[in-house]
C-alpha cells in the first residue's frame, strides 16, 4: 500500500510537471505575435495560388523596387517559362490601375523540363518567385500595384486563370520585408548572363540542311557536370528538342546536339540566326546569345581536359585531408565532446588495458563509418545535382532540435539525474558514452564527435574538401577516410599505448566534480545550438524546443521512484515530448524565413552582394568578405579574436574598406556557388578583394591580424586607396 502511495504520488508529480510544460508551450504558441508580411492576399484556385511579394516594406527614396510574382503549385500542376516549348503559354501581367509605377521587368529562374508523348514544355512545379524589378515616377512617394496576371496550369488537363493582385507599399525607409530571402532564393537561381558562372560556351554552330538540322553546342565547366540541359530559344515558328548530351571523362567537357523543327509547310534555315541559349548543369546555369554559323562537319567539343592528377599530387591530397582530421580535434567545434572523451579516459584509471585498447578502436569505427556515410552523403547529393558542403546539415532546423536533445540527455546522464539501460545498443550509446562502457557506447562517442567536427573548417581540410567535391566518388571517398583516418588518430593512439590511460589515478570522488564540469560543456553547447535554431526559425520555436527537451529531462528524472509499468509510461511520453519538439523544429520553419540582411551590422558589416564587389574595387576599395554561420564556432572565433577587434576593425570601418557579411546560416545558392568559384565548400572562408586583386585574395581559415593585413596589402597594391600599417 505504501509503495502503491509512492508511485501514485510519483507519478501524479510527473504528468502534473509536464502538463505545466505542455501548457506553457500553448501560452507561447497562442502568444506568438504574427508578423506581418509585404505581400497581396494569395489568389486561390483549385489548383494553386498566386500572389505579390515585396522586398521591402516601405518605398524608400530610389526609383528603383524589388518584387515577385510568387506561385504555389498543388501536386502534379505546373506553370510555364518564359518559352514554354512545345505548348501552354508563359504568366503574362497588365499593370493597368497602377499608380507611381513606371515599368516592371521579368526575370526567369532556371526551369524544369517536361517531357511527355514526344512533346518538350519547360516551366516550374511546386513553388517559383519571377522576380520583378520596378521602376517608379515618384521616388520616395508610396507605390499602389493592380496586376491582372494571365497563366495556365496544367497537369493531364489545363487550367488557364486570370488572377487578380493588388499590394500597396508606403513611403518611408527601405528596409527588407520579412519577404526579401524568398525573392533572394529565387532570384539566385536566374541563368547568370554575364562572365561567371562556372560554365562557357566554347562552340556553337548549325550541322545539316533544313529541314534536318541540329544545333551543336560545346559546353566547358569548372567542375565535373551533373544533370545538363540546354534550353533553347530562337525566331518564331521553330521548335527545338530534348538535347543529346554526350560528357567527356573528366566530367568538364560536353557535346550537346539538340534537334530543331522548322516552322511547319517551310524548310527555314536556321544558319546565320541568332538563338538564345540557356545552359544548365546542377545548380549552376548561364545564358547566352549565339549567332549559329554553318558547321563544316562534326566535331567534338573543344574543351580543355580535366586535369590529371599524378599519383605524387593525390598523395599529397590525403595527407592534406589526414593533417586536416587531426587538427579537427582541437577546433572549436570538437571540444565540447572532449567531456565524454575525457571521462572516458579517466574512468580507466588504473584499469586493465585490454578494455581501453577495444573501446578506443570501437570509437575511432565511430568516426570511421560516419565520414563514410557523410561521403556518401556528398556523392548523391552531387549526383543529384544538389549542393554538396562540409558541415550543410546544422542549416536544418531538425537536425539541430535533434543535436540538442543528444546533448542534454548526455549531460543529464553525466549529472546523475538518471540512470537506465535502454534496450539493445541505444542503451549501450546512452548510458556507455558517459560512463566509457560498452563498445556501443564507445562507437557512439566517435560518431557523435564526427558530427560536433562538421561545422567547422581547419587548415588543409578546406583544400582537401574542396578537391574531393569537384571530383568523382571514388575522391571523395578516399578523402574522407583520410579525414576521419586523421581524427581516429588521437583513440587509435590510446588504442595502440592503452597504459596512456591505465596510468592515471583510480576513479573516486573526484570523478564526480569532473563529471557536472563536463556536463556543463554540453549543456553550453546545447544552448549555443538553440540560439542557432532560433536564429533558423524564431525565437517562439526556440523556446518551444528548450521546455519540451527539458520536460523530457525532468520525466526522466522522475525514473527512479517508478515501478516497472509507470517506468513504461514515462518512456513513452519521453518519446512524444521529443518527437513533438523535432516536429516543431520542422514544421513551423518558414522555407522563406527572413534573413535580416538590410542592417548594416554594428557599424561595420554589410550584407553580401557579389556585384556590389566589383563596383567597389573600380573605385579603388578595398573588400574584405567573411562568410560565416551561426553554426560555425571557428567563424565567431575568428570574429572575437581578429575581425572586430584592433587593427583590423580599424581598417573594415574605414571610409574604403568595405566589409561584407555572408551568412551562411541558412542555405543560399548565391553563398554555395561564392564559396564553389574559389574551390571551397566549407567555412570559415574569408577573402579580400582590391584594386591590387580584382580575383580575390583567400584566407586561411584561422585568422591572425597579421594574416588579414596582408591580405589587405596584397589587395590595395599601388593604386589602392587604403593605407596598411602596423598597430
Amino acid at each position: 500500500m505504501i509503495l502503491e502511495r509512492v508511485n501514485f504520488v510519483s507519478r501524479w508529480r510527473l504528468f502534473s510537471g509536464i502538463a505545466a510544460v505542455l501548457a506553457a508551450v500553448a501560452v507561447l504558441i497562442s502568444g506568438a505575435p504574427e508578423v506581418r508580411a509585404a505581400s497581396s492576399p494569395w489568389w486561390q484556385t483549385d489548383q494553386g495560388a498566386v500572389r505579390l511579394v515585396a522586398a521591402s516594406d516601405a518605398a524608400g527614396t530610389g526609383g528603383i523596387l524589388r518584387f515577385g510574382l510568387h506561385f504555389r503549385m498543388h501536386p502534379g500542376w505546373k506553370i510555364y517559362w518564359r518559352s514554354p516549348g512545345d505548348a501552354g503559354f508563359a504568366p503574362q501581367t497588365n499593370w493597368a490601375g497602377s499608380q507611381n509605377f513606371a515599368e516592371a521587368s521579368v526575370q526567369w529562374p532556371t526551369p524544369e523540363r517536361f517531357s511527355v508523348i514526344g512533346l518538350e514544355t519547360l516551366g516550374y512545379k511546386k513553388e517559383v518567385v519571377l522576380p520583378l524589378t520596378v521602376s517608379v515616377f515618384e521616388p520616395g512617394k508610396p507605390v499602389s500595384l493592380r496586376a491582372m496576371v494571365r497563366y495556365l496550369t496544367c497537369a493531364e488537363i489545363c487550367v488557364p486563370y486570370n488572377a487578380m493582385l493588388a499590394l500597396d507599399i508606403p513611403a518611408g525607409p527601405e528596409t527588407n520585408s520579412r519577404e526579401t530571402a524568398l525573392i533572394d532564393r529565387f532570384a539566385a537561381l536566374v541563368p547568370a548572363t554575364g562572365d561567371g558562372g562556372g560554365l562557357r560556351i566554347d562552340r556553337a554552330d548549325i550541322a545539316g540542311a533544313a529541314p534536318d538540322q541540329t544545333i551543336q553546342v560545346a559546353l566547358a565547366a569548372d567542375a565535373p557536370m551533373t544533370r545538363t540541359d540546354v534550353f533553347v530559344e530562337g525566331p518564331p515558328g521553330f521548335g527545338f528538342g530534348a538535347p543529346r548530351v554526350r560528357i567527356d571523362a573528366g566530367g568538364r567537357g560536353a557535346l550537346m546536339r539538340i534537334p530543331v523543327s522548322p516552322p511547319r509547310g517551310t524548310g527555314a534555315d536556321l544558319a546565320g540566326e541568332t538563338v538564345t541559349l540557356t545552359l544548365v548543369s546542377g545548380a549552376r546555369a548561364i545564358e547566352r546569345r549565339v549567332e549559329l554559323s554553318p558547321a563544316t562537319s562534326a566535331w567534338a567539343p573543344s574543351v580543355s581536359p580535366a586535369p590529371v592528377f599524378s599519383a605524387v599530387a593525390f598523395a599529397a591530397i590525403l595527407g592534406f585531408a589526414l593533417l586536416g582530421g587531426l587538427i579537427l580535434n582541437i577546433m572549436p567545434c570538437v571540444l565540447p565532446v572532449l567531456s565524454i572523451k575525457l571521462l572516458t579516459v579517466v574512468a580507466h584509471g588504473g584499469g586493465d588495458p585490454r578494455p581501453v585498447r577495444t573501446g578506443f578502436l570501437a570509437s575511432a569505427a565511430g568516426i570511421l563509418v560516419s565520414f563514410a556515410v557523410l561521403a556518401t552523403g556528398a556523392v548523391l547529393l552531387k549526383q543529384s545535382g544538389l549542393a554538396a558542403g562540409w558541415g550543410i546539415q546544422f542549416q536544418q532546423p531538425l537536425f539541430l532540435a535533434a543535436m540538442v536533445m543528444i546533448l542534454v540527455l548526455f549531460a543529464g546522464n553525466l549529472w546523475g539525474l538518471f540512470e537506465f539501460h535502454l534496450p539493445g545498443a541505444v542503451a549501450d550509446g546512452a548510458a556507455g558514452a558517459g560512463h566509457g562502457h560498452g563498445l556501443g557506447g564507445h562507437f557512439l562517442t566517435g560518431a557523435f564527435a564526427t558530427l560536433l567536427a562538421t561545422p567547422c573548417s581547419a587548415p588543409f581540410l578546406g583544400t582537401a574538401v574542396g578537391f574531393a567535391l569537384s571530383r568523382g566518388p571514388l575522391e571523395i571517398y578516399a578523402v574522407f577516410a583520410a579525414l576521419g583516418l586523421g581524427l581516429a588518430l588521437p583513440y587509435l593512439a590510446v588504442a595502440a599505448f592503452p597504459g596512456l590511460a591505465t596510468r592515471l589515478p583510480r576513479p573516486g570522488p573526484w570523478m564526480v566534480t569532473l563529471r557536472y564540469v563536463l556536463g556543463l560543456a554540453l549543456i553550453a553547447t546545447a544552448a549555443w545550438l538553440v540560439t542557432v535554431l532560433a536564429t533558423q526559425t524564431s525565437f517562439a520555436v526556440g523556446g518551444l524546443v528548450t521546455l519540451l527537451i527539458a520536460a523530457a529531462l525532468v520525466a526522466l528524472w522522475q525514473l527512479r521512484g517508478l515501478s516497472g509499468r509507470a517506468r513504461g509510461a514515462t518512456w513513452g511520453v519521453v518519446g512524444a515530448l521529443s518527437v513533438l519538439a523535432l516536429v516543431i523544429s520542422a514544421s513551423l520553419t518558414r522555407p522563406d524565413a527572413d534573413v535580416d540582411v538590410a542592417v548594416i551590422e554594428d557599424g561595420v558589416w554589410q550584407p553580401f552582394d557579389r556585384a556590389q564587389i566589383d563596383r567597389e574595387v573600380a573605385a579603388g576599395r578595398i573588400v574584405f568578405v567573411d562568410v560565416t554561420a551561426d553554426w560555425c564556432l571557428t567563424c565567431q572565433v575568428n570574429k572575437a579574436l581578429v575581425l572586430n577587434i584592433g587593427a583590423v576593425r580599424d581598417r573594415l570601418g574605414s571610409d574604403n574598406g568595405v566589409a561584407m557579411k555572408a551568412d551562411w546560416t541558412r542555405p543560399d545558392p548565391r553563398i554555395t556557388r561564392f564559396l564553389a568559384d574559389f574551390g571551397r565548400y566549407g567555412i570559415p572562408f574569408n577573402v579580400v578583394y582590391g584594386p591590387g586583386a580584382p580575383e580575390g585574395v583567400p584566407l586561411p581559415e584561422i585568422l591572425t591580424e597579421g594574416k588579414v593585413l596582408a591580405g589587405f596589402q596584397r589587395a590595395g597594391g599601388r593604386s589602392g586607396k587604403v593605407r596598411i600599417t602596423g598597430r
